[in-house]
């Protein structure tokens, strides 16, 4: 099947910004506690080693909070690690809850475009469940955006296009139920618009099926990758591993 790039609600500007915040919320509580980025560690061990920097520029961070598991990871072997979150629509009670809670996590307030970074956020540019929101010219504005600045660049995703991947969607509502009064910073709004007026697991469910249908395969990333200028002043490794029950699509690109 081919890639679908469908609407999602959290990509529109007329969405509310606090329901965007309570679907973001969510993602980065659950990939934390079901570490679901676990296998990728070695990815971004290589990706920070050739970035010589010690440093991610997150993009398109969405609530921030899914890397608070792999920064614990990650420090084991990197003590040195930064990171910056940012986002084109910052979400900032999540960013200054996630930098209170480590004391390498920092955040940029304004707005910051993935296809135009400032190139004074040198670093390993990171993106986790965001590529798909990107139309193939967004998404390759972005890779040449980074080789352009000589900045590796890694890019996760936590689903793929397939029958398996939008079947275990059709749970996330069970999910968004379930894990809503664990969720910090606690909301009553996050309350309310989950259980009384259940917008949040409706606009969830609707948002994880079509990321599915819109998420690139291993052979279209690789497609991107190669209609890029100067691509061969790159190394890149596109593959997908294996984690639970699940896969993480994976892109790693560094300067040679």
């Amino acid at each position: 099947m081919g890639r679908i790039h469908l609407f999602e609600f959290e990509d529109q500007q007329w969405f509310p910004t606090f329901l965007r915040n309570y679907g973001t919320d969510f993602l980065q509580f659950l990939s934390n506690k079901a570490k679901i980025y676990k296998p990728i560690i070695p990815v971004l061990e290589r990706g920070l080693k050739a970035s010589a920097t010690y440093q991610i520029i997150d993009l398109a961070s969405g609530g921030g909070g899914s890397l608070l598991w792999l920064n614990s990871e990650l420090k084991k072997s990197l003590p040195d690690l930064r990171i910056i979150l940012t986002d084109y629509y910052p979400n900032i009670p999540a960013f200054e809850y996630t930098k209170q809670k480590t004391d390498n996590i920092d955040y940029i307030a304004t707005s910051i475009d993935a296809k135009d970074v400032p190139k004074s956020l040198d670093g390993l540019r990171t993106q986790f469940l965001s590529l798909h929101h990107f139309r193939p010219k967004e998404a390759l504005q972005i890779l040449q955006n980074a080789v352009d600045d000589k900045n590796a660049i890694a890019i996760f995703e936590a689903q793929e296009r397939s029958v398996p991947s939008i079947l275990a969607m059709l749970f996330s509502p069970i999910s968004v139920w379930l894990t809503t009064p664990f969720i910090r910073p606690f909301k009553i709004g996050r309350i309310i618009f989950t259980y009384l007026i259940p917008i949040v697991p409706l606009f969830v469910l609707w948002d994880g099926i079509v990321s599915c249908l819109r998420t690139y395969s291993v052979k279209e990333m690789e497609t991107l990758v190669s209609q890029l200028q100067d691509k061969e002043q790159f190394n890149w490794d596109i593959n997908k591993v294996k984690s639970g029950p699940g896969v993480v699509l994976y892109l790693l690109g560094t300067p040679k």
